[in-house]
């Protein structure tokens, strides 16, 4: 799982009658040391599927691959990430101090 930020969705002209109720949500994932200090993440964005009804700014746990269509077993859906956690707050150390 990867923690990410919402920077913005996406609007669809028609959805899959195979999915739920739901929004896309464009993601920029976070590395350790982007949440640890409040730095810019340059990790290119992924659209992620969410049902948690995620907000602009907010961060959110991302699952991807194989995971990421579990939620929706036995039917088949073709998501590759999923929005599996709202989370109130992150609490990261710098790399260097994490090994310490």
């Amino acid at each position: 799982m990867r923690v990410a930020e919402v920077i913005g969705t996406v609007t669809l002209s028609q959805a899959l009658p195979e999915l739920p109720p739901g929004q896309w949500l464009i993601a920029r994932p976070l590395p350790l040391d982007a949440l640890a200090t409040g730095a810019a993440s340059a990790v290119e964005a992924v659209i992620a599927f969410d049902e948690l009804g995620a907000g602009l700014g907010a961060r959110v746990g991302l699952s991807e691959g194989r995971e990421a269509a579990m939620p929706f077993h036995p039917r088949p859906v073709p998501i590759d990430v999923y929005c599996a956690a709202v989370l109130d707050a992150v609490v990261a150390e710098p790399a260097e101090a994490a090994g310490a």
